[in-house]
């Protein structure tokens, strides 16, 4: 805590209890971050009530956004990372007035190549952020660390099941897998997608309020 000048002794007692407050203050503060994917954006489901459980557990919340990205990503690693290196500018810029020293708790929430921008955003600025990762492609790991969840759908076109279950194996990253769901982690069957969906907010909540 910082120092706090007091006039004479009867200050004291005030000055302590100011200082008290404002440390536990600090503590409380909490900020998740959500990085969407490119056509995936927060008002989507994944990142929707990820983003209300994250509001409900005292997180301020801040949302970023990226500017037009190259289209035909899919299986064309160049464009890919072509996206990724201007959304990372594009977001560095955005969240370049956040002090992070000054939150008790980070939270990214990301989704997509979004996973990759938040993993890349947290080691080059080295914030000890922990990470939710909706979906990530096969280059987030390039970035992706240790820390954090990951959720993979095994019908994923933009992600192979094996690769990702590898690389989250290797960094000891727990994954969850919804069988048979794609890059929204949805199956087509509307009963079946909201059963998993409520399994994956159920998964979502024990890791928020670790």
């Amino acid at each position: 805590m910082g120092n706090v000048y007091v006039r004479d002794a009867d200050d004291f007692r005030t000055a302590d209890a100011k200082n008290l407050e404002d440390y536990v203050e600090q503590r409380r503060r909490k900020l998740a971050v959500i990085f969407p994917g490119i056509g995936y954006h927060t008002d989507k489901p994944l990142l929707y009530y990820s983003k209300k459980l994250a509001s409900a557990f005292g997180y301020t919340i801040r949302e970023v956004r990226y500017p037009k990205l190259p289209s035909g990503i899919k299986g064309n690693k160049d464009k890919m990372m072509e996206a990724f290196e201007t959304a990372s500018e594009y977001v560095t810029k955005q969240l370049s007035d956040v002090d992070f020293s000054l939150w008790a708790d980070v939270l990214f929430i990301s989704k997509s190549i979004g996973t990759a921008v938040a993993a890349a955003y947290a080691l080059r600025h080295s914030i000890p952020a922990r990470q939710i990762y909706y979906t990530p492609v096969e280059e987030s790991f390039l970035a992706i660390g240790s820390e954090g969840i990951a959720f993979h759908g095994t019908a994923d076109p933009w992600a192979r099941t094996e690769v990702i279950e590898e690389e989250c194996r290797k960094r000891g990253l727990p994954l969850y897998e919804t069988a048979g769901a794609n890059h929204s982690l949805e199956t087509g069957n509307v009963q079946e997608d909201l059963k998993n969906l409520a399994e994956i907010m159920r998964r979502t909540e024990e890791y928020i309020r670790i």
